[in-house]
């Protein structure tokens, strides 16, 4: 039989695992903030160039720039942030065969503080989508 001569095995090693958890936290941390962050954006991204594409959508058929400025809000989900949206509607009611432009611009708001922690990101991200459709 064999026995130990010296204490049980990693005794010098009780807090170790903790040490480690507490160096590898704030970095995890980070990494899931800015996943979080880039799908909230992307996401964003994604609702301002169907906006504009909506709006896009309702002038070819001759409405009126009120018209499509609330298509533009109705389509987008930013409702509750339309303080940081700007929808500029370029030759509504033209002449048949001119394009209508809608550009749609947005400012997104980071949730988490990551753009504080790295310094080198601004606090919002700015999105600009256009959409240019022919009149009929």
């Amino acid at each position: 039989m064999r026995r130990r001569i010296r204490g049980s095995k990693g005794s010098g090693e009780r807090g170790q695992n903790l040490v480690e958890f507490a160096l590898i936290l704030p970095l995890f941390l980070v990494i899931v903030f800015g996943i979080v962050d880039f799908g909230m954006a992307f996401h964003s991204y994604i609702t301002v160039t169907n906006a504009a594409r909506e709006g896009a959508r309702l002038g070819v058929v001759q409405a009126t720039e009120a018209q499509i400025t609330d298509k533009v809000y109705a389509a987008s989900d930013l409702n509750d942030e339309a303080t940081n949206m700007a929808v500029t509607v370029t030759n509504a009611q033209g002449a048949s065969g001119t394009s209508v432009v809608v550009d749609v611009d947005y400012e997104y708001e980071l949730i988490t503080p990551l753009g504080g922690l790295l310094g080198w990101l601004d606090k919002s991200i700015k999105m600009s989508s256009t959409a240019d459709m022919r009149l009929e």
